[in-house]
């Protein structure tokens, strides 16, 4: 059985279990997992086992573990590389931290993470290639960026990238383990009525619209379960500033929870938040919102803080990014505006 699919999660993991045969003879775990995971080596298998990323019967156990009959197996990898030519580019990655086995970024807005069909060029993983393979160490890494997660196109903040397997292996089960911390910012319409909630609801890609995501109740044959917990920061009347916390990282699931509960993101073209959604009919008032869409013409969403445990010093890293230019410029406006000064 896989759960997760790269199309359907921002987490770009995956999750693989088996249960052994009543007549399972022993076998070593790595070559009992070669022939059953796709697209996979002994070497990710060892370097997985060796981070605990293999469990047999809810316990972490090392490469060379007998399989045994009837043992349940699970096992959490970094996805495989896609099949693509990785063409490096030098475009400007504002680099946060980094050392030999893993980078942190800040990352702007209108920037594709990874290359895919219509952007085969110009993403963030091509500026990575290129910075790689320009690192006086290169020659130890083939210069192909880890991604455990990614940010939609128009969403700004903080991101990890691991520059080998293990460092990929170890990330991947942090985030699988939800042991990650990641918050982020967005500012969403109307006046939230808790100070603090959490939203549940599966989420998948929606029947009618392949683009987009949806949310669907429990008992549905489609999405994936999803948590976000948000807390209210600011409040503008019309708009709220809030902080999320995610459990688990769908696409989009910040934008789509949002919008369930009422409250799409300011400037959201996908869900909706680029009309006005709450307000008053005046022309004046239709002006000033029109001035914020042409500051920030995309969803006010930014990642904000990213916290993790370094892959090989144990260490807990965490970083913050403070909210891009267009955000501050659109938060001052609304802060004028809700006081009268505007």
């Amino acid at each position: 059985m896989k759960e997760g699919q790269p199309q359907e999660s921002e987490e770009l993991f995956e999750h693989h279990s088996f249960v052994a045969d009543k007549g399972q003879e022993p076998l070593r775990i790595d070559k009992f997992l070669i022939d059953r995971v796709p697209n996979t080596s002994r070497n990710r298998l060892q370097i997985a086992a060796k981070n605990g990323n293999i469990l047999v019967n809810n316990s972490p156990v090392k490469s060379n573990y007998k399989i045994r009959p009837n043992d349940k197996v699970s096992i959490v990898l970094p996805y495989p590389i896609r099949e693509i030519e990785l063409i490096p580019e030098n475009i400007p990655i504002d680099i946060v931290y980094e050392d030999e086995d893993l980078l942190v970024l800040n990352k702007q807005a209108g920037i594709v993470v990874h290359p895919g069909y219509g952007n085969y060029s110009g993403t963030l993983v091509n500026a990575l290639v290129y910075h790689f393979e320009n690192l006086p160490s290169s020659s130890e890494y083939d210069s192909r960026p880890g991604l455990v997660h990614r940010l939609d196109k128009n969403t700004t903040g903080i991101m990890v990238v691991a520059k080998s397997e293990n460092a990929l292996t170890h990330l991947a089960k942090q985030f699988f383990n939800r042991t990650s911390d990641r918050r982020y910012y967005a500012l969403v319409w109307g006046d939230v009525l808790e100070d603090a909630g959490t939203v549940e609801g599966k989420v998948g890609r929606s029947v009618k619209n392949r683009k987009i995501m949806d949310v669907f109740d429990d008992d549905s044959e489609y999405g994936k379960p999803a948590v976000t917990h948000y807390e209210v920061i600011q409040r503008f009347g019309y708009v709220t500033l809030i902080k999320c916390k995610l459990e688990t990282g769908r696409t989009h699931q910040i934008r789509i929870h949002m919008k369930h509960i009422g409250h799409p993101l300011f400037g959201d073209p996908e869900y909706g938040g680029n009309k006005i959604l709450k307000g008053t009919t005046f022309s004046k008032y239709k002006q000033f919102i029109e001035n914020c869409f042409s500051i920030l013409p995309r969803q006010a969403l930014h990642a904000k803080t990213l916290g993790f445990e370094h892959p090989v010093t144990n260490e807990w890293m965490s970083y913050e990014s403070d909210l891009p230019e267009d955000m501050k410029l659109v938060l001052e406006k609304w802060s004028r505006y809700s006081t009268g000064s505007n």
